[in-house]
C-alpha cells in the first residue's frame, strides 16, 4: 500500500485486478474438512480481523458463505510479500491460494502460498468487539450491517428463498405470475393514502400503486384463470414497527373459487413455506409458541367483538358505535369517524392481540369491504377473512370477490362520500374497471399477503425494517 498521497492511493486502487476466480467458499471448506484437508484451494473475501504474531499473520476472511482463517507464514512468502501482508487492514479484500489444514488449536484454515489484494478499504470497519449496534446506522448503512452481523445476512437469504418457495407453491397449482403497472391513473384495491406523481408527457397526475388488485382482476375477466404477482406497494402512511411506505406484497386470484378455497390455499402455503424454509411448522415468536400446521382457527368478526364487549356492533347506532370505540381508547382521525373505521379499530384493539395461533377472522361487515361479495344468507356481511398470528400480525386479506358491476358501482359511490367527508384512504371510482366487470367476471377468490410481515414472523423479528434491505429513513444530513 502506498503512502497517504491521494494520487498514490488513487493509482494503487486503479491498479487492482479486474477479476478473481475463487475455487471454493468458506463454508464449503469448513463443512467438508475431512475430504478438503491438504487440498489446494483459492477463496476471496473481506478481511474482518488481522492478527500479527511474529513471523505469523492470521486474517479472518469473510465471503458470502461465512468466515475462514487465512494463515500467512514468513518462510512461505518471503520478506517482501510478508511485509505487504502486514500492511493489510480490516476491511481490505483479497484472494488467497493455499492448502487446507488445521492449526495447532484446531481451527480450520488456509495456509497461504499466494495472495492478491482485490480492494482497499479507505474507511475503517466498526470496532469488531462492539460491532454495529446502532439500529438507525444499521438501516442507513446496510452494507456495514451485512459485513458485521452474520445473522442479518441469514435473514435476507431466507427472504429470497421464501419468495422462491411461494412462487414454486403457486406455480405448482397452476398459477401464472404477471406484471401490473406501478404507476396508475387511479389507485385502488385498498384503503390507503397514495403517493401522487406527475406524468409530464400526459399532463396528468398519476399515483404509485397501493395495490394491484383491480389489474389482476382484469386478467381474470380476460380469461386468465389463476394469476398472481409479487410486487412493491406504496402507501403514504406511517413508518412504524409494522408499516413502511414501500413494502412487498403478493396477491393472487383464482377463477371459480371463493374465500373458503383461499383459506385452504393459505393453510397449505404457510405449512409448505415453514417446512421448506425452517424445517418445521412449530416456531417461536417473541416467546410465544406458534404452530403453522393446518387447520387454522376460524372466528367470526361480529361474534369476536360481541364476545369482548357484550355488544352486537351491527345493531348499534352510529353514535353508540363511536362511543364504544372511544371507550376502548380509539381516537378518530379527521374524516375517519365512520362505521367501517370503527369496526376495523375495534377488531384491532380487542381481538387481534388474542389471536396467538393462526386465526382466520371471517365474515366482515359489508361496509368495510367495497370489493367483496355479500355473505351467502346474510347481506349485512361479506365473505372476507384476514389472518392474524402471534397477537400482532395481520398477514393476509382475502375475499370472495365481488363480480356484480352494479353493486360495485354503488360501493364506489359510498367510498366517494367518505372521501368528501375527508377520508384520505377512501377508494376512488374506477370507471374502466367497472366497464371491464360489465363484460362478465367469473366467481373468483382472491388474496393478498404481506411478504415483509410473513418474514418477520418466520425470523422472529419485531420491526419491519429488519426484513427490508434498505428501509425508508429520514435523509442523513452530511
Amino acid at each position: 500500500m502506498p503512502n497517504d498521497s491521494s494520487a498514490e492511493i488513487k493509482d494503487f486502487i486503479s491498479s487492482l485486478p479486474y477479476t478473481y476466480e475463487p475455487t471454493h467458499k468458506a463454508k464449503e471448506i469448513k463443512d467438508n474438512y475431512s475430504r478438503m484437508e491438504g487440498k489446494h484451494v483459492s477463496i476471496a473475501g473481506r478481511a474482518l480481523a488481522v492478527r500479527k504474531a511474529g513471523k505469523l499473520i492470521f486474517i479472518d476472511l469473510l465471503d458470502e458463505s461465512g468466515k475462514i482463517q487465512a494463515y500467512f507464514e514468513f518462510k512461505a512468502l518471503g520478506e517482501q510479500k510478508f511485509n505487504a501482508v502486514k500492511a493489510l487492514n480490516p476491511g481490505d479484500m483479497l484472494g488467497v491460494e493455499g492448502t487446507v489444514f488445521k492449526t495447532t488449536p484446531g481451527e480450520i484454515s488456509i495456509k497461504v502460498d499466494k495472495y492478491t489484494q482485490l480492494a482497499k478499504a479507505l474507511r475503517p470497519l466498526p470496532d469488531k468487539w462492539h460491532g454495529l449496534k446502532d439500529t438507525e446506522l444499521r438501516y442507513r448503512k446496510r452494507y456495514l450491517d451485512l459485513i458485521m452481523n452474520p445473522d442479518v445476512r441469514d435473514i435476507f437469504i431466507k427472504r429470497s428463498k421464501m419468495i422462491r418457495l411461494i412462487q414454486n407453491f403457486l406455480e405448482g397449482r397452476g398459477f401464472v405470475e404477471f406484471e401490473t403497472p406501478a404507476i396508475q391513473p387511479l389507485y385502488g384495491g385498498g384503503d390507503a393514502e397514495p403517493f401522487r406523481t406527475r406524468v409530464h408527457t400526459l399532463s396528468e397526475d398519476h399515483y404509485l400503486r397501493i395495490a394491484n388488485e383491480l389489474y389482476l382482476k382484469r386478467l381474470i375477466i380476460g380469461g386468465m384463470e389463476r394469476v398472481y404477482e409479487i410486487y412493491k406497494a406504496f402507501r403514504n402512511e406511517d413508518i412504524d414497527t409494522f408499516h413502511s411506505p414501500e413494502f412487498t406484497m403478493i396477491e393472487w386470484y383464482q377463477a371459480y373459487a371463493d374465500y373458503n378455497d383461499m383459506m385452504e390455499l393459505t393453510e397449505e402455503m404457510f405449512n409448505y413455506v415453514a417446512k421448506e424454509l425452517l424445517g418445521t411448522t412449530e416456531i417461536t415468536y417473541q416467546g410465544e409458541k406458534v404452530n403453522l400446521k393446518a387447520p387454522f382457527k376460524r372466528l367470526k368478526f361480529v361474534d369476536s367483538i360481541e364476545e369482548a364487549t357484550g355488544k352486537n356492533i351491527l345493531k348499534l347506532t352510529d353514535e353508540e358505535l363511536f362511543q364504544l370505540a372511544e371507550k376502548h381508547g380509539i381516537k378518530f382521525e379527521k374524516g375517519r369517524r365512520n362505521r367501517a373505521h370503527a369496526y376495523n379499530k375495534l377488531l384491532e384493539v380487542l381481538v387481534q392481540p388474542k389471536c396467538i395461533q393462526p386465526t382466520f377472522l371471517i365474515d366482515w361487515p359489508r361496509i368495510t369491504s367495497p370489493l367483496t361479495r355479500p355473505k351467502r344468507g346474510n347481506p349485512e356481511l361479506v365473505e372476507r377473512f384476514e389472518l392474524y398470528v402471534a397477537g400482532v400480525f395481520e398477514l393476509a386479506n382475502a375475499y370472495s370477490e365481488l363480480q356484480n358491476p352494479i353493486i360495485q358501482r354503488e360501493n364506489f359511490q359510498v367510498e366517494e362520500k367518505k372521501a368528501k367527508a375527508g377520508d384520505k384512504e377512501a377508494e376512488p371510482t374506477d370507471i374502466d374497471f367497472l366497464e371491464a366487470m360489465e363484460y362478465g367476471m367469473p366467481p373468483t377468490g382472491g388474496e393478498g399477503i404481506g411478504i415483509d410481515r410473513f418474514l418477520m414472523l418466520l425470523t422472529n423479528k419485531t420491526s419491519i425494517k429488519e426484513v427490508i434491505l434498505f428501509p425508508m429513513e429520514k435523509r442523513e444530513r452530511k
